[in-house]
């Protein structure tokens, strides 16, 4: 006699309880040895480690670091899900774990989210679980969601060692997704809430804004800022114009676009006594919507150029490839919500309104069906010194023990309900239509000519 889902679960959820030492030490192990975006060697390595004694055939050095690991079930044909982790850390410097050379650190917790992947791959390799199961699951560890370090990534692209500056974007585009029908990954979220708002468990959000990420070399002309100033083109008064002129566009942006745009001076000057001539910006243009975007961004280049041609100067406006709105498929969200309650209770299960943050897997959701709930099992604010993951039972174990009963129901009984979610959803873009698209937001202008 078939097992029912629910013994399936019960099969899944003991075994990731028993392997649940060794998963949150996993987590731990990759929080004190922190990387950046393609830069994961050693985090790639530790999960390299768990693939081979979970006996997962699998495939590395995708997108640099990258590895996708594939199981099959027993039961038949049916649709491929991805369980998702993500190696890289953000750059903080002065968190009290971050790497004192790099200064990178898991200030955003992605240390709990391959932990928890990889304990939704223990469980469903339990015995008599699979067996139970049609189609596939892919367990990847993607690079470079942070998208930082906006610089080292162009070389990158530059040597053509990478297309796209995002780890799910370049893995679109090898074809990594080519074969998975739907995706989900947890993200780990702060028990710091916002004024007014209860801090759950476990999250399901509305979506979040997508990006444009773009760089601005203002070229200038160097001389003694004593002697005689006079003769040079001040770059950093043009950068610095050209970021008061973005300020000045902001009572244009509307509010249900969601916009955020937020420069940083990455470099403003060589010396002191010299009038500075290459002053670099980085930033995002952030927004609800792709049109939305696009709008926002035509601003800040007006901008851009606008602080160059006050002072004399020119500038090089580089765009860096996006990230797209994520959209949450509710009928995953209906079936996580499910088992969600059931191991934390419905009160401990939230909901959240649109994100203004970004990330990759907007991309993804844009290509097929796809879940980004968050676990909130931190404190501190996001990308900030004080942001430590206090309960790891709860972000690395209970967070995968909602992901695999949720992998349960949709791959149990012929994949029944996978089928139907996938047979039902239509995409917003084909992975054609996004190569397209995405290229087309790399590029390069020099203003004046």
């Amino acid at each position: 006699m078939a097992a029912t889902r629910e013994e399936l679960k019960a099969l899944v959820n003991q075994e990731i309880d028993r392997r649940s030492e060794s998963l949150i030490q996993t987590a731990l192990h990759i929080m004190k040895n922190p990387e950046s975006g393609f830069k994961e060697t050693k985090t790639s390595y530790t999960v390299q480690g768990w693939f081979k004694d979970l006996g997962i055939a699998y495939t590395d050095n995708l997108a640099i670091t990258g590895l996708k690991g594939v199981v099959n079930g027993k039961a038949g044909d049916g649709p491929t899900i991805a369980v998702i982790g993500e190696l890289d850390s953000m750059v903080v410097p002065g968190h009290p774990e971050e790497d004192p050379v790099t200064h990178a650190a898991h200030a955003c917790g992605h240390h709990i989210q391959i932990g928890n992947m990889l304990a939704v791959a223990a469980g469903l390799l339990a015995p008599g679980v699979l067996e139970e199961l049609s189609g596939r699951v892919v367990f990847m560890a993607v690079p470079a969601e942070e998208y930082i370090e906006l610089e080292f990534r162009n070389e990158l692209r530059k040597q053509g060692k990478l297309e796209f500056l995002t780890g799910k974007g370049e893995f679109i585009r090898l074809g990594a997704f080519d074969d998975v029908d739907l995706a989900v990954m947890t993200h780990s979220g702060s028990l710091d809430s916002d004024p007014g708002e209860v801090a759950r468990d476990l999250v399901i959000g509305a979506g979040s804004n997508g990006l444009v990420a773009k760089r601005a070399e203002f070229i200038g002309h160097a001389s003694h800022a004593g002697g005689s100033p006079w003769r040079g083109v001040n770059a950093l008064n043009a950068a610095t114009l050209a970021i008061q002129a973005i300020h000045m566009q902001r009572e244009t942006f509307k509010d249900e676009d969601s916009i955020r745009v937020h420069p940083i001076i990455t470099k403003g000057g060589s010396a002191v006594n010299a009038v500075p001539d290459a002053v670099h910006i980085e930033t995002y243009v952030r927004g609800r919507s792709l049109d939305a975007i696009l709008e926002a961004n035509s601003k800040v280049d007006r901008s851009l150029r606008a602080g160059a041609m006050a002072v004399g100067a020119r500038v090089r406006i580089i765009n860096l490839g996006e990230m797209l709105p994520l959209i949450n498929s509710p009928e995953m969200a209906s079936i996580y919500r499910a088992n969600a309650e059931t191991l934390v209770g419905a009160d401990n299960v939230g909901e959240r309104g649109h994100g203004g943050g970004s990330t990759d897997m907007g991309d993804v959701s844009h290509l097929m069906p796809a879940l980004h709930p968050h676990v909130n099992a931190a404190t501190g604010q996001g990308h900030g010194v004080d942001y430590l993951v206090q309960d790891y039972q709860l972000a690395v174990v209970t967070a995968a023990k909602a992901m695999a009963n949720m992998v349960v129901d949709l791959l149990s009984d012929g994949a029944k309900s996978a089928k139907e979610i996938v047979g039902n959803h239509t995409p917003l873009l084909t992975k054609a239509q996004y190569i397209e698209l995405t290229q087309g937001l790399y590029g390069e202008e020099l203003f004046p000519k």
